[in-house]
């Protein structure tokens, strides 16, 4: 995996970059380089008609002749853009060892930054880069967030430049200067804009600004499903609240891909709780709520899976109600449905599971708890939260309520990450199978018969692993099965 870049807009204003190289590709940087302001040094044997243009102009600065390290004194970056690779390379190692930034054209290995295709607005400017493996790509959403977005753009931003001073002095606290922005951009001055009001826009906002502050209130806490693990099963309400939020409560189990999708500057703490290690007892989550509730602060609580399916979201609301705190609830997608699809098992299937039951067993106590004569019945599938305790015991139960030992099963580990592994067999080898493989938590067992179908539907990740058909009535199932699919 390639190291991400940092990005950075760079103020080149008056100062001196070094462009090395006279041809077409050097010409663009160079007027690039002017257009930020830049001073440009030129340096190469010849010169193409318009960059001869602009030194006899007083522009640019050439250098005539072949590189020299001594053409990097006194400059803030330095541009190769020859078509000589052995040029190139001394302009990268000459760069190198003055410590200063250098791009070399179309070799993202030489270079030390990358030029991002740009999409500009007046002082809106997004920069788009590929670290410089596909400059293609890059160019290609350049062109689509083109059509997106509207010359108005750069006028919002050059009105809402002439009124910062006034707004941060109007707003001094960050969240209430951010829900301002939200409410004034989902206003009509945006809208005023596009259709070239400039002074009613600047009106809309002088009204804005002068409206009586509000008083202080109460924040809001949003319970929201952030799924099993794979970024891309986020709804789109999940995604508003995660880019709204002031305070971010995540469970040990979010996955890096969805907390990398919230916003940056939000305060993210982790409250997971973990049969090793360190925990975070529910009465502390539920003060942790509430304080920054009660400071006025947007609060996401932000859990794997859903929130009503054994993720305790339920005692979460009984508490904020109790205590007059505001929420909503945003649905994610259970780890039941995610490992399942991910995994080509249907959870039901017209001929052979009319139900699902959703079990969890993580513990003795909850285990003893369990209807398993319930449990034992045929044409249903069980998906069992228990991760990898306990499948000793829930086997011995399953079978003395009367469910066969032939009856197959796919434990599902880290189910829709890249690292989903999952693991099949029968319910009598159940134990020794998840030890022979090392399954660990986060995993969940699905149960029934139409788990045989994990191998013959499986479409993500790694194909599955153990036996596909270990037992003549796991086998009969699968080739059923996959007839009727």
């Amino acid at each position: 995996m390639s190291t991400a870049l940092f990005p950075l807009f760079a103020d080149l204003r008056g100062r001196a970059v070094r462009v090395v190289g006279g041809g077409a590709v050097a010409e663009r940087k160079v007027e690039a380089l002017l257009h930020a302001g830049a001073l440009p040094r030129v340096g190469a044997p010849a010169l193409t008609p318009r960059l001869d243009q602009w030194v006899a102009e007083g522009r640019i600065q050439w250098t005539a002749g072949e590189f020299i390290p001594a053409w990097l004194d006194a400059v803030w970056l330095v541009i190769a853009a020859t078509d000589d690779p052995a040029v190139n390379r001394a302009v990268a190692d000459a760069a190198e060892s003055c410590r200063l930034l250098a791009n070399v054209v179309d070799d993202a290995e030489l270079s030390s930054f990358q030029v991002p295709a740009l999409v500009e607005r007046g002082a809106l400017q997004i920069a788009i880069s590929s670290g410089g493996h596909a400059p293609m790509v890059a160019r290609h959403i350049r062109r689509q967030l083109e059509t997106l977005l509207d010359a108005s753009w750069g006028e919002l931003i050059a009105l809402l430049g002439r009124q910062r001073t006034r707004i941060r002095t109007r707003f001094p606290e960050m969240g209430e200067r951010r829900r301002f922005f939200e409410n004034l951009l989902a206003g009509a001055v945006p809208r005023l804009l596009r259709q070239h009001q400039g002074q009613a826009a600047e009106a809309e906002l002088q009204r804005a600004l002068s409206l009586a502050p509000r008083a202080p209130t109460v924040g809001i806490v949003t319970l929201v499903g952030a799924g099993p693990g794979d970024a891309g099963l986020l709804t789109l309400n999940a995604l508003r609240a995660m880019n709204e939020a002031d305070v971010i409560l995540h469970d040990r189990l979010v996955s890096a891909e969805v907390l990398a999708m919230a916003r940056r500057d939000a305060t993210r703490i982790e409250v997971g709780k973990s049969a090793k290690g360190h925990s975070t007892r529910q009465e502390d989550i539920h003060a942790q709520m509430l304080e920054h509730a009660r400071a006025g602060k947007r609060v996401v609580r932000l859990k794997g899976g859903d929130s009503f399916v054994f993720g305790r979201g339920g005692e979460e609301l009984e508490f904020l109600k109790a205590h007059d705190v505001p929420f909503e609830v945003v649905p994610g997608i259970t780890a039941a449905l995610a490992c399942a699809a991910y995994s080509g098992i249907p959870l039901t299937h017209r001929d052979h599971a009319q139900a699902v039951r959703l079990v969890t067993a993580h513990c003795k106590d909850s285990l003893d708890t369990l209807d398993w004569q319930a449990l034992a019945q045929e044409r249903q599938t069980l998906a069992v939260y228990m991760g990898v305790a306990g499948l000793e015991t829930f086997r011995d139960k399953l079978i003395a309520a009367g469910r066969t030992p032939h009856i197959p099963f796919a434990l599902v580990e880290n189910g829709s990450r890249r690292t989903q592994r999952v693991i099949t067999g029968t319910l009598a080898d159940l134990p020794q199978t998840a030890r022979s493989f090392d399954v660990q938590s986060p995993a969940l067992l699905l149960l029934g018969e139409v788990t045989a179908l994990a191998h013959t539907l499986h479409w993500y990740g790694d194909a599955p692993l153990g036996d596909a058909a270990s037992t003549h009535e796991s086998n009969a199932a699968a080739h059923t099965l996959s007839r009727a699919a």
